[in-house]
């Protein structure tokens, strides 16, 4: 039989805020074991939590980002369970009175073609809302050690609907979803630090039917490969199960990485297994609109609104756009070097082919973020400008951009100490020109047949005897004035 699968996310995201979402103690990746906890964190008799307002603000921003409805009023919750890495044996939360409620996520799927945007579709969102983020276990063969550090730290559920119908909608879902909130400064969303977590909720049921079968829930993938082949795995394992007259039950199952298949862990838990209630020493959050509205301005373009922008105004490709508009700093770069000389073309592609190698390679030697890029969005307008002057050709031009990589000197200080300004001197250039021609009869010979293409050979000689520094245009000129005459 033909099935169809049928994929929910509830992806965890790790908010930037300087604190815990309850308590003032700070919160870094890497830090020593057990060394960013206090009572509260721990649960300890006689402490109260009390709230962390940049954690609130973040999750307003990210229910305006996607178009959700923004509570009014929302309350939090206490969500019972006894597990090693939630020391207070609940978890603040939220249940029936999300932060978030509705909204979408405007996704990209695999184009046709290389150089054309793919399809473009809505992902429906049932839900955003706040809790805090619990320990980390570290399992070894005879025993388990357990890290506070990341317990308390605010951490934004995201639910979709049941709106994804095969692994690489699951994977886009999660590349929009990174880039809109990195970009946003909402989180860095590093799954390789735990800054974005997975929970895929999978099922299948025969093409064309309506109701849903039952699901299995894979928790806590940590990469976006990981997803993709845990769903792949879910969808073929439930479909031979179906096929041999098997029952699928609803469970949570742990996807084996390295041997790739999932395990059944326990049953699925539904909300009375966690005896939600609200919680005493909270009150609710009450907003008002003009709140919601000043967070609304303070937003930024959102990625695909921002390529499809760069592609209209900058008549830039889909294939330079696709790598400068997942990147706010990349993008911020671009129109700050567009806005000190017009030729996004030029600019788009020194970053793209360039600056980027420049950086990826720098990286091997200890890490070169943009941010500490040698080369400022204003000193690459001015190469760009030089070039499209005729100070100095393209060829000159690529070696200058190294110098200033290595140097950190703006393109001026570079022609000007190395003399590498275009010769546009016409009488020399006809001098040089018309040398190249008496001792290249060949080449002249072809040209004057109609093989126009035999001018390059000319070219060549001319830029060699002048060491690269003629202007390309003059002597094109030039060598075909003599020639036809």
């Amino acid at each position: 039989m033909d099935y169809e699968p049928v994929i929910g996310l509830e992806v965890h995201v790790q908010l930037k805020t300087n604190t815990k979402m309850f308590t003032r103690v700070p919160y870094q990746f890497g830090a020593e074991p057990n060394t960013l906890t206090n009572p509260v964190v721990m649960g300890l008799p006689g402490t109260l939590p009390v709230l962390n307002y940049a954690a609130i603000e973040q999750t307003v921003k990210v229910g305006l980002l996607f178009g959700a409805n923004i509570a009014e009023v929302c309350k939090w919750d206490r969500k019972n369970y006894f597990y090693p890495d939630n020391p207070k044996n609940y978890q603040i939360s939220q249940y029936d009175q999300p932060l978030c409620e509705g909204g979408e996520v405007e996704i990209e799927l695999p184009g046709s073609a290389r150089n054309v945007m793919g399809p473009h579709r809505m992902v429906k969102l049932t839900r955003a809302h706040l809790e805090e983020d619990v320990g980390k276990l570290t399992h070894f063969a005879n025993d388990s050690l357990v890290d506070y550090n990341r317990a308390g730290v605010p951490l934004l559920e995201i639910v979709t609907e049941p709106d994804l119908f095969n692994a690489e909608e699951a994977v886009a879902f999660l590349n929009a979803l990174r880039i809109t909130l990195s970009n946003a400064g909402i989180s860095d969303c590093d799954m390789e630090k735990g800054q974005m977590r997975c929970d895929a909720n999978v099922s299948i049921r025969p093409k064309g039917a309506s109701t849903l079968g039952n699901r299995n829930e894979m928790k806590n993938l940590n990469s976006v490969s990981g997803v993709k082949a845990a769903i792949d795995y879910e969808i073929k394992r439930q479909s031979k199960v179906l096929d041999s007259g098997g029952f699928v039950e609803q469970e949570t199952r742990r996807w084996n990485a390295e041997k790739g298949y999932t395990v059944s862990m326990r049953s699925k838990e539904n909300a009375q297994d966690y005896r939600y209630f609200p919680d005493p020493d909270l009150m609710p959050v009450q907003f008002l609109r003009d709140t919601i509205e000043t967070l609304r301005q303070s937003l930024p373009e959102k990625p695909f609104d921002q390529q499809r922008r760069f592609m209209e105004e900058y008549h830039l490709p889909y294939t330079v756009t696709s790598v400068l508009c997942p990147s706010a700093e990349l993008a911020t770069f671009f129109e700050t070097s567009v806005a000190v000389h017009s030729n996004p073309k030029a600019i788009a592609n020194w970053m793209v082919n360039d600056l980027l190698r420049e950086l990826s390679a720098a990286v091997e030697e200890g890490s070169l973020p943009l941010s500490e890029s040698p080369i400022s969005p204003e000193g690459l307008a001015e190469l760009v400008k030089v070039v499209d002057e005729g100070l100095i050709s393209n060829q000159i031009a690529k070696g200058v951009f190294s110098d200033m990589f290595a140097s950190g000197k703006d393109p001026m200080s570079i022609i000007e100490a190395k003399g590498l300004q275009q010769n546009s001197n016409r009488d020399e250039l006809e001098s040089i020109c018309q040398e190249v021609i008496d001792k290249n009869p060949k080449p002249v010979t072809q040209f004057k047949e109609g093989k126009l293409n035999a001018i390059n050979s000319l070219k060549g000689q001319v830029m060699k005897a002048t060491r690269g520094q003629a202007n390309p245009s003059a002597v094109d000129e030039v060598l075909r004035n003599l020639l036809n005459n």
